[in-house]
């Protein structure tokens, strides 16, 4: 005997009780979600839909039991959907490339704002170890008077980072597959931003979440016994890649800011500084090259 197809409240409860029972920390968000994807819609569709009592077809349902499956394995949602929202943009994702998190958002403004008030027609900015393209790609849309150039040095990341530029489209950035210490002598004391999201837990250190811990790429998390290593590279980089004034802007974890000052401050660079970000963790620290 056939079973009816479950109504959409039913099935997005059912899914989020799973989800929840797996450790998920916003199960009915994520149901939502995955219903959203199995539906070809957003999130507000599903939640409308929930509201009027409509139903799921079979199909769609078993989908979303197969997705729902996934997820309560601790699969990121992001390598489910494929995509990831960051700011404006919706950014292909998958295995290989670290998936942008909502606190990046707040870098990424950080060095838009120092690109807006660079004193050029066409300021250029850099991103060191771009990954999904995330920051590069809101500071070339967002900033479109500028010039930006975004290094990746992971093949399995690049593939990603390719994607993202040719489905963006944004005709002033540039990509180069380049290691970051070498990347973009032609632009040397030219350069208005530099921004960068590096690897930066120590490597002794087991991220606490599943998602990050058996998903993300090492390459992408780990930097060096003090989380430091890419941090000390991307000092040196950007003192030779910025003008006098220019920004550099780095992502870290909430107990860098003071070590990642000193790392400046005796490199040369001034005014650094840490900026919390929307939870009030520290998240990023500035400094400008003298």
């Amino acid at each position: 005997m056939n079973t009816a197809a479950p109504s959409v409240a039913d099935a997005l409860r059912t899914a989020a009780d799973r989800l929840a029972a797996a450790g998920i920390a916003d199960p009915a968000v994520d149901a939502e979600l995955l219903a959203a994807f199995v539906l070809g819609g957003g999130r507000g569709g599903v939640q409308a839909a929930a509201i009027r009592g409509d139903t799921l077809t079979q199909a769609d349902s078993d989908r979303l039991d197969e997705l729902v499956a996934r997820r309560a394995t601790r699969e990121p949602l992001q390598h489910i959907t494929g995509t990831a929202p960051f700011r404006h943009l919706e950014l292909r994702v998958g295995p290989g490339v670290f998936v942008p998190r909502p606190e990046t958002e707040m870098v990424a403004q950080l060095a838009i704002d120092a690109l807006r008030a660079a004193a050029s027609a066409s300021p250029v900015a850099v991103d060191l170890g771009t990954g999904s393209g995330a920051i590069a790609l809101a500071m070339a849309t967002e900033v479109p008077h500028a010039r930006v150039f975004a290094a990746e040095n992971s093949v399995d990341a690049y593939v990603w980072t390719k994607e993202n530029f040719a489905h963006v489209g944004a005709d002033n950035a540039t990509l180069a597959f380049i290691d970051l210490a070498h990347a973009f002598p032609e632009l040397d004391g030219t350069v208005s931003v530099v921004a960068s999201n590096p690897p930066y837990v120590p490597d002794a250190a087991i991220p606490r979440d599943p998602e990050v811990r058996f998903f993300d790429p090492p390459a992408a998390l780990y930097g060096g016994e003090d989380g430091l290593d890419v941090v000390r590279v991307l000092s040196r980089v950007g003192l030779r890649l910025a003008h006098p004034g220019g920004t550099l802007v780095i992502e870290h974890g909430e107990w860098q800011g003071e070590a990642i000052r000193g790392i400046l401050a005796a490199d040369g660079w001034r005014a650094a500084a840490t900026h919390p970000d929307l939870t009030q963790r520290d998240r990023a620290t500035t400094a400008l090259r003298p």
